[in-house]
């Protein structure tokens, strides 16, 4: 009896078995299945999948053009195509958005694109019985009515907008077409690029960055880029082209960082401001992933602050720490709404091991950009108070558990523009061509950092300064070192009137086995082997005060 109750058993379980299988397979082929049944199942891409693009053109002559569809259908990517530059014409990609569960029996969900003047099917082998549908500046869409392919990876979530021949997608999940949007334009005009996401979101952890297992860690200090949407223009390049080509400033300053990160291996890339090129970049977003690029693929963490140029293109500093925000390897973040200023914030760097004790505290602060006082204070603007009560409160909060560490804790500080003391001091190892632009108005943070024990200081902002100045320990204050990173973007300033100034980045290696810190530099051209100005500044945790 109890043999025959497990053999019906197995045999309903094999039939149960079939029939959700045949089932499963009916309704993936002909929706056998209600859609009230379809809305409780779990959806593969919680988000949006995308059912159609399009472009829509407009011209301030023809006045029953329009730029925007219907608001209700269409959303539309806030991105002109021409950048603003048409003399009498403006583009712009829409798309019409779905959530899964919402899709009806008639929508189509896109799984592929194209951009050309033919039909893949006549343009690409392998496509012969596939069908594309034609939209306007050179768009093909292959789009599907099938149940669940809404689920498949290959289903397109969302659509971006890139600018640039040299434009690059670092996002994880995302693929830049390599042909551009096919526009009617006359004279200069950056190349739209179509970049889209399959499937859902990656989801992206925070790097933690920790001591290696020799007891060092390595930071590029990456000052002043000066990156443009597209190629940019070489300023003041020395010298002004390489083996007779022509110096096209933001791949000649990329294969430089390049370069200096394969060689060099930082456990860390500090951009210290002016990433962006303002002025250059109507498309802020293509210039960030230009750089963002370089360390994302070789998986090396990386901290940014921002300069007075950073925001003077198509974002504000808050979007511009939004977007970086959500890149992978990025340790950025806003800092707190209640201070001055974006990019106010800690970078904790952990101790060799399993350890989660702090053995190196880098303090990243944002020194805005032009002097809101001109007529009292000209130039550029300062710290605010708000932002150095918030640095001197951290850092009281933090010194029990940095006690705990087992060896010699130190704090290091990168921040854009110069402080007032750069222009007082005594001893200096480097070049210093041109007068600190600090802000007239003197805030006080260089005591706030000697106060906590800050050892090193460094900046960007004056290209052609590399230096690091010591002010010397006085009355038992202590001292601490004030460096220059050197400019190293092609597309900044370096002359004329300084003389041959070649590129440069500087790097600091920090030693916890015995609490020291060195520093030197690597230029672009001439010397590209050696360590320019290498330096002890730091030893036993405190200021080397001879050089």
């Amino acid at each position: 009896m109890t043999r025959r109750i497990v053999r019906a058993g197995i045999q309903l379980g094999l039939l149960a078995s079939i029939t959700i299988l045949l089932v499963y397979l009916l309704d993936n082929r002909y929706s056998v299945l209600p859609n009230s049944i379809h809305n409780h199942l779990p959806a593969h891409n919680a988000g949006l999948v995308i059912t159609d693009i399009t472009v829509t053109t407009c011209s301030t002559i023809n006045l029953l053009s329009k730029c925007r569809l219907d608001p209700e259908k269409w959303h539309r990517i806030e991105k002109d195509l021409y950048l603003h530059s048409g003399w009498v014409s403006s583009a712009y990609v829409h798309i019409q958005r779905k959530k899964e569960e919402e899709l009806l029996e008639e929508d189509k969900v896109i799984m592929d694109v194209r951009i050309g003047k033919l039909d893949p099917v006549t343009g690409e082998k392998g496509q012969g019985n596939e069908r594309w549908e034609s939209r306007p500046a050179g768009l093909w869409l292959k789009r599907t009515s099938k149940r669940h392919a809404s689920d498949s990876q290959t289903a397109i979530t969302a659509v971006d907008v890139l600018f640039g021949a040299d434009a690059v997608e670092p996002r994880p999940g995302w693929e830049i077409k390599d042909t551009p949007l096919l526009l009617a334009s006359s004279g200069e005009v950056q190349e739209a690029r179509l970049s889209i996401r399959r499937g859902p979101p990656a989801n992206l952890e925070k790097p933690v960055p920790r001591i290696g297992k020799d007891g060092k860690f390595k930071i590029m200090q990456a000052a002043d880029l000066h990156l443009s949407t597209g190629f940019g223009t070489c300023r003041d390049a020395e010298p002004s082209g390489v083996d007779g080509k022509k110096c096209d400033a933001d791949p000649r300053t990329l294969d430089f960082i390049g370069r200096l990160l394969d060689e060099e291996k930082p456990d860390l890339v500090v951009l210290s401001g002016d990433q962006v090129n303002g002025e250059t970049a109507p498309d802020a977003q293509s210039a960030v992933f230009k750089f963002a690029e370089l360390f994302i693929r070789r998986n090396i963490p990386y901290a940014t602050i921002y300069g007075n140029h950073d925001d003077e293109g198509s974002l504000s500093r808050t979007a511009l720490m939004t977007l970086t925000q959500t890149l992978p390897f990025s340790l950025s973040e806003p800092g707190p709404a209640t201070i001055d200023g974006v990019g106010n914030y800690v970078v904790e760097v952990l101790a060799r091991g399993t350890s989660q004790h702090s053995a190196l505290t880098l303090y990243l602060l944002d020194t805005h950009s032009y002097s809101p006082d001109e007529k009292n204070y000209r130039g550029y603007d300062w710290l605010k108070k708000s932002q150095i009560d918030w640095f001197t409160e951290t850092a009281q909060a933090s010194k029990k558990a940095h006690a705990e560490y087992t060896h010699v804790h130190m704090d290091m500080a990168f921040i854009h523009i110069p402080l007032p003391e750069y222009r007082k001091s005594q001893i200096r190892v480097g070049n210093m061509r041109e007068p600190p632009t600090a802000p007239s108005f003197n805030s006080g943070f260089k005591d706030a950092l000697v106060d906590q024990g800050v050892v090193v200081v460094s900046c960007g902002h004056d290209h052609v300064n590399d230096y690091c100045a010591l002010l010397p320990p006085k009355d038992d204050t202590p001292g601490i070192w004030m460096c220059y990173g050197g400019g190293a973007g092609f597309g900044g300033y370096a002359g004329p009137g300084y003389g041959e100034y070649h590129r440069r980045v500087r790097f600091f290696e920090v030693d916890t086995n015995e609490a020291t810190i060195k520093t030197w530099k690597r230029l672009e051209f001439g010397d590209i082997e050696g360590r320019l100005d290498e330096q002890l500044i730091v030893e036993g945790g405190h200021v080397v005060t001879g050089g």
